[in-house]
C-alpha cells in the first residue's frame, strides 16, 4: 500500500479501538475519528477492497495481516512522535495534532533515526 493517509487514520482508529474495547464495529470507527456514519461505511469498504480488514457477520471488523501491520507502523509512529514532541517542549494537544499529521509523511528512515535518538535519551 502506498501512504494513503486516510486509508492510514481508519486503520490506526481501528486498531486504538480494538485495544480498548477488543471488538471493533463501524460505528466505534465513527465515534473514535468523530466522522459521519456514510464516511466509515465508504472507507470500511475501500479497506475490504484493498484486503486491508475483513468483516464478520456480526460487524465486527478485523485486520488482515497486511492491515494489521500499516495500522500498527502508523500508530507505532504516532505514540514516539506524540512523545518526542512533548519532551521537546511542545504542549500535549499540539503535539498530539501534529504528530498525527507527520507520522503520515515521515520517512521509514527519519522514524528509525528518530526512534534511535529517543532511546539514547531514555525516552
Amino acid at each position: 500500500m502506498g501512504r494513503d493517509q486516510s486509508a492510514e487514520d481508519y486503520l490506526e482508529a481501528i486498531l486504538v479501538v480494538q485495544e480498548e474495547k477488543g471488538n471493533v464495529r463501524a460505528i466505534d470507527v465513527v465515534n473514535e475519528l468523530n466522522v459521519s456514519k456514510p464516511s466509515v461505511s465508504i472507507a470500511m469498504k475501500k479497506l475490504k477492497s484493498r484486503e486491508l480488514i475483513t468483516v464478520d457477520s456480526n460487524s465486527h471488523i478485523h485486520f488482515t495481516d497486511e492491515g494489521r501491520n500499516i495500522a500498527e507502523n502508523v500508530y507505532n509512529k504516532h505514540k514516539l512522535l506524540t512523545n518526542a514532541l512533548i519532551t521537546i517542549g511542545v504542549n500535549e494537544e499540539e503535539a498530539i495534532k501534529e504528530a498525527c499529521e507527520i507520522e503520515h509523511i515521515i520517512s521509514d528512515e527519519t522514524y528509525e533515526c528518530i526512534k534511535n535518538f529517543c532511546k539514547k535519551m531514555g525516552k
